[in-house]
């Protein structure tokens, strides 16, 4: 994994008082980009959808063979709706609200909430002492050896590769659909609203189509881009030295820049999932709209020296599962079990 001395990119950074207004370049909407976007997100999965129906009667297996770009153009299409999240899509707040609602159909997930929880995430993405919401659930090495024997049990089923990528889009399909009393009044009005379009819209096409062909249609795409949205934000906050600390101590640059990794990808898996590999950029800037992230990282070279994955370093960090504040990094439960074995002294390293 190719991470810096902890401190060195921040520190770099913050060396640099104009970075913020060098960022702020970045973050005007560029009308042929967002066209662009549109038609290679929504407009190419609605497409791909009405060939997916076209071709049923013909091959189911090229039905899936066209669920891959599809689930691709789903994952596209969930960036747009995470732009516009932060008003970074379009130049107007409400056209980002319209189409956020709109692609919010699209990716089962109310616009509202998803946005407020969102919010939550970016600003206490790091800091141990405010866990819990829009987050991967993690615990501490301590706080997992005290738990009970079942709910320890528990945290290991649902930090399992197969529960969390596997049965995970499944849960992102049902969660959405309920809403706390407690909610704010806008929030549940946007739960039930959107669980309203899309039961009219899911009811039309079972009457339509079939509900057999409803589910055989549209559910693989969907669970394509379930998968690989939820290893997405699972990598890019869950690697070996990744940033944690309590909140005394908590700071968001350095969270953006030390626990927001920077997700080399392929091209065309660099394009399907909307640079959203640049994700230290977007956490430092969240107005920058994702077409403009490449950029603004290649702009500073600070922002070049971050935590780095690789397509391949980001597949080993599913075996890590609990945060050990001692030695500040991420582990996996053996590791945790056996911290000796796991990490030479540092006399020992070569």
């Amino acid at each position: 994994m190719d991470a810096l001395p902890r401190a060195a990119a921040p520190t770099r950074l913050a060396s640099n008082r104009g970075w913020r207004e060098i960022l702020a370049l970045y973050t005007e909407p560029d009308t042929g980009r967002i066209v662009f976007c549109i038609l290679t997100s929504v407009v190419s999965y609605l497409a791909l959808l009405a060939a997916m129906y076209v071709l049923l009667p013909v091959s189911y297996l090229l039905v899936l063979l066209l669920a891959i770009p599809a689930g691709g153009c789903l994952v596209r299409t969930y960036i747009v709706f995470h732009d516009c999240a932060h008003g970074s899509f379009l130049a107007s707040k409400r056209g980002n609200e319209w189409l956020g609602a709109a692609c919010a159909l699209l990716v089962f997930t109310p616009f509202q909430r998803w946005r407020h929880q969102h919010a939550i995430h970016h600003a206490s993405s790091g800091d141990l002492d405010r866990r819990g919401t829009g987050d991967v659930p993690t615990l501490t090495v301590a706080e997992y050896r005290a738990l009970p024997p079942r709910r320890r049990l528990a945290y290991r089923l649902f930090r399992n590769p197969i529960v969390m990528f596997g049965l995970g889009p499944l849960w992102l399909l049902i969660q959405p659909r309920f809403i706390s009393r407690s909610a704010r009044p806008r929030i549940r009005r946007s739960v039930w609203l959107t669980n309203g379009v899309l039961a009219v819209a899911i009811a039309g096409l079972c009457v339509l189509v079939g509900w057999e062909a409803l589910i055989a249609i549209e559910l693989p795409p969907v669970l394509i881009a379930g998968s690989v949205g939820i290893w997405l934000f699972y990598v890019q906050h869950q690697f070996e030295d990744a940033y944690w600390q309590r909140s005394a101590q908590w700071s968001y640059d350095d969270a953006a820049l030390r626990g927001s990794s920077y997700l080399h990808l392929p091209r065309a898996l660099q394009f399907f999932t909307g640079n959203i590999g640049f994700h230290h950029v977007h956490h430092l800037c969240t107005k920058i709209p994702h077409y403009n992230l490449q950029a603004a990282h290649d702009a500073h070279p600070a922002l070049q020296a971050v935590p780095t994955l690789t397509l391949l370093d980001a597949m080993r960090c599913v075996k890590l599962k609990l945060w050990d504040e001692e030695l500040g990094r991420l582990v996996s439960f053996k590791q945790a079990g056996n911290p000796t074995a796991a990490f030479p002294a540092a006399d020992e390293q070569p």
